[in-house]
């Protein structure tokens, strides 16, 4: 099935209904996917991207129904991982001859995962372009780490598309395709999820990689990314989004992350948050188990947030196995300009907050000094105490 995007460009994807997991089983997929290529069918006979392997013969199969392989010029392989280049084999199988234009990582990350040396590899960098007939070329925009070394964009003059890869993309299945025809509560949580949980770490240079596409002054009729919807109504919102977004990014909320065994720690989690709305009614507050909520639901939350709170019993002189993981997930995130506050019960030895701490410092969090450190279950006097850390936090 392809759709037309405009003129003589089309959708030639997968939208991907029943996908639960992304990167392995890294990150949660709650609304579907697509895996987003387009067919370029000007004067020369352009392919930009594929989708992921297990859909490559379906995708082979309609691509050869819009298009002769042997009259397809070239193919623009924007980034390597096999959600975009799964398909790329099974193509060159046929047409081992077929120009494959990337970067310099690209050919690296193509190389490396399929075993190709002798393809006919064309690198490019910012600036060259592929004249594709009738008046039109296709302009290349090196994106590195957004969000891999390889990564570029590619902008098609005449029509002004930008075919932007993962950024401004989102793990949301959209069977109309276009972002005007999209659920909008579900497309902006879905983008700032995928944003939160896989370009925060890069945000310094989504940053200015934002603003040299902003500096080149092109004009964004429609952005075209290879995750999600289609931006064809004012596609420069998503383009907002991301420079408020790579720019240390906070709301007015506050995130108490946990997890208990015995539900001591959980009454502190509790306790806290109703401190935080009674000292500060207009701030959201959202407390979550990590052991029973997503974590990367957990993580776009905290994203939003200006503060947090995280808290684990003592287990073993340390902290819960699954309150480490994640705050191992977080210190990976490299988020800045947020607080942070520890709290947990203990039996004997009492070292969990000493480790929260030490964890969220290390993940670039100013961790406040009130907490709550409560041997066996908390009393009432201990429930007191937790007014401290909110106000601390607020």
């Amino acid at each position: 099935m392809k759709v037309q995007v405009k003129n003589n460009v089309y959708w030639l994807g997968k939208v991907d209904w029943e996908l639960q997991s992304f990167h392995g089983d890294d990150y949660s997929i709650n609304n579907g996917s697509s895996q987003n290529a387009y067919l370029i069918l000007e004067e020369k006979k352009i392919l930009v991207d594929t989708v992921w392997s297990p859909h490559s013969s379906e995708f082979l199969e309609n691509l050869k129904k819009e298009v002769d392989l042997n009259e397809l010029d070239a193919i623009i392989v924007q980034h390597g991982e096999v959600d975009h280049s799964g398909a790329l084999p099974a193509i060159m199988a046929e047409r081992p001859d077929l120009p494959i234009y990337c970067t310099a990582n690209g050919v690296k990350s193509l190389t490396g995962q399929f075993h190709h040396p002798e393809w006919d590899y064309r690198v490019v960098k910012t600036g060259d372009s592929l004249d594709v007939g009738n008046g039109k070329s296709l302009v290349f925009v090196e994106m590195p780490m957004l969000h891999w070394p390889d990564s570029m964009a590619s902008y098609l003059t005449g029509d002004n598309i930008l075919f932007s890869n993962d950024a401004f993309g989102q793990h949301f299945g959209v069977g109309e395709l276009f972002n005007d025809r999209a659920d909008q509560c579900i497309l902006f949580e879905e983008a700032i999820k995928y944003y939160a949980n896989i370009l925060t770490p890069f945000s310094a240079l989504a940053k200015r990689k934002l603003q040299e596409i902003i500096n080149m002054n092109l004009t964004i009729d429609i952005i075209a990314p290879s995750h999600g919807v289609i931006w064809r109504d004012n596609p420069l919102q998503i383009v907002e989004k991301y420079v408020q977004w790579s720019d240390n990014y906070q709301e007015d909320q506050i995130t108490i992350v946990y997890d208990t065994m015995w539900d001591g720690t959980k009454k502190l989690a509790h306790k806290l948050a109703q401190d935080i709305t009674d000292l500060a009614p207009d701030t959201v507050v959202k407390v979550f188990s990590v052991a029973h909520t997503d974590k990367n639901d957990i993580m776009t939350e905290v994203f939003k947030s200006r503060a947090i709170a995280v808290g684990s019993p003592t287990m073993g002189n340390d902290i819960l196995s699954s309150v480490a993981g994640w705050l191992y997930f977080l210190k990976e995130l490299k988020m800045k300009n947020k607080k942070a506050a520890v709290f947990g019960c203990y039996g004997w030895s009492g070292e969990s907050n000493k480790v929260l701490r030490e964890k969220l410092t290390e993940a670039g969090f100013a961790v406040v000094e009130p907490e709550a450190k409560v041997n066996w279950m908390p009393t009432e006097e201990d429930m007191l105490g937790m007014r401290n850390i909110a106000e601390a936090l607020v």
